[in-house]
């Protein structure tokens, strides 16, 4: 049945596709404010309405309505008291429940809206600063930015356009409100999945991922998909996709790590830079006991722990880091002196004949120079002395 085309139905289908919202939530709204002014009304005339309870007819043609009534828990006695009209205040009080229902529809359906993206990149503008909670327009509604989900050290400047991770919507003091992060975790991983296309895709994967806000990020990725790369997939060329997401972080440090099922393996390149580790793990206590060298000790452990601690939330794996034997320690270098020692060894030959062959050359050469140089030698007879 189509609706007629009258000034009532026209403003109601108006006021629903501005707001988004079905014309039946509008319809129910102005029943409560037709309500409320009905009970202003009977309280300025003296009369109580409290033990009453009521329900409006509206017809959504030409918005006619009438108000029906009965004692509570008898709707038997159910009877029209529709008023000729209202009072200045009565129409005033209704004026401010259709604005307010009509917002608050308005969030809860924004707010179902954005229930769907919880989890996924949202962008928004810096609006104002609440003490250490940061507002944030996100087109239809705000959001909140707390102290725990800010980047330390970040400089936030208000109309700043920003991208952020919608973390959850929860139930707050004036009702539903949207939390979201720039430290979490997920943060990282989500700004991967935008930047590099082999993650949407889902031919790389991102398995494990550890952070701490600002300074420090770890996380492995792998592929079952035969000829793709995933470490080289997520730092693209000359690293522009990992330098995107380190610009986007405000500069912290990424490190994009191979997953391995062997969690000895796995450990030794979590706690990269280092290299020459001896993982041995005790299944037991799930601790991995790490030698490192003396000058991969640093490396590994990390300014105040941070690469080890990283390390070990990225594996699961407790971690202990210590100095190796000094047998331990050496390996590497008795393995390079043993390697110069047989290059010496398989070059030696080849030296001694150059050697020879130099050396013959240099001795032709200088029989060659004396027979050149070589002059007649002049033959002088000697007269006695006494000889006249």
């Amino acid at each position: 049945m189509q609706t007629p085309r009258t000034e009532f139905a026209q403003a109601l289908k108006a006021i629903a596709t501005e707001r988004g919202l079905d014309p039946e939530v509008i319809i129910d709204t102005i029943k409560q404010a037709i309500i409320a002014a009905y009970r202003r009304d009977a309280k300025d005339r003296g009369e109580e309405t409290e033990e009453l309870d009521f329900d409006v007819v509206l017809d959504p043609g030409n918005g006619e309505a009438r108000v029906y009534s009965w004692p509570l828990e008898k709707p038997e006695e159910r009877k029209d008291v529709t008023p000729p009209g209202f009072g200045r205040i009565a129409a005033q009080t209704a004026k401010q429940v259709i604005h307010q229902k009509i917002r608050e529809a308005e969030k809860t359906s924004v707010m179902d809206e954005f229930e769907k993206r919880v989890g996924t990149l949202v962008s928004g503008i810096i609006l104002r600063f609440d003490g250490p909670i940061v507002r944030i327009d996100v087109g239809k509604s705000e959001a909140v930015l707390l102290p725990d989900e800010r980047i330390q050290n970040e400089r936030l400047n208000i109309s700043q356009r920003m991208s952020f991770l919608l973390k959850e919507i929860r139930e707050g003091v004036h009702g539903k409100e949207m939390i979201l992060s720039r430290a979490d975790p997920q943060f990282v991983a989500k700004l991967f999945a935008r930047e590099v296309p082999e993650i949407s895709s889902g031919s790389v994967e991102i398995k494990s991922i550890a952070r701490e806000a600002g300074v420090r990020t770890k996380m492995t990725v792998f592929s079952n998909q035969q000829g793709v790369d995933p470490v080289g997939s997520c730092v693209g060329q000359k690293g522009v996709r990992v330098q995107a997401v380190t610009n986007e972080l405000g500069g912290e440090r990424v490190d994009v790590i191979p997953f391995s099922e062997d969690d000895a393996e796995l450990i030794k390149v979590a706690l990269s830079p280092a290299e020459n580790l001896v993982v041995t793990l005790d299944e037991a206590t799930k601790t991995a006991h790490v030698a490192a060298p003396e000058d991969q000790l640093s490396l590994a452990i990390g300014r105040d722990g941070q690469n080890a601690r990283l390390a070990a939330k990225l594996t699961g794996w407790r971690i202990e880091v210590e100095g190796a034997p000094v047998e331990a320690s050496e390996e590497g270098k008795v393995e390079e002196e043993v390697k110069e020692e047989k290059e010496i060894v398989e070059e030696a030959p080849k030296k001694k004949k150059t050697v020879k062959k130099v050396k013959k050359a240099k001795k032709a050469k200088e029989e060659v120079a004396e027979e050149e140089n070589l002059e007649p030698t002049e033959v002088k007879e000697e007269k006695p002395e006494n000889e006249n």
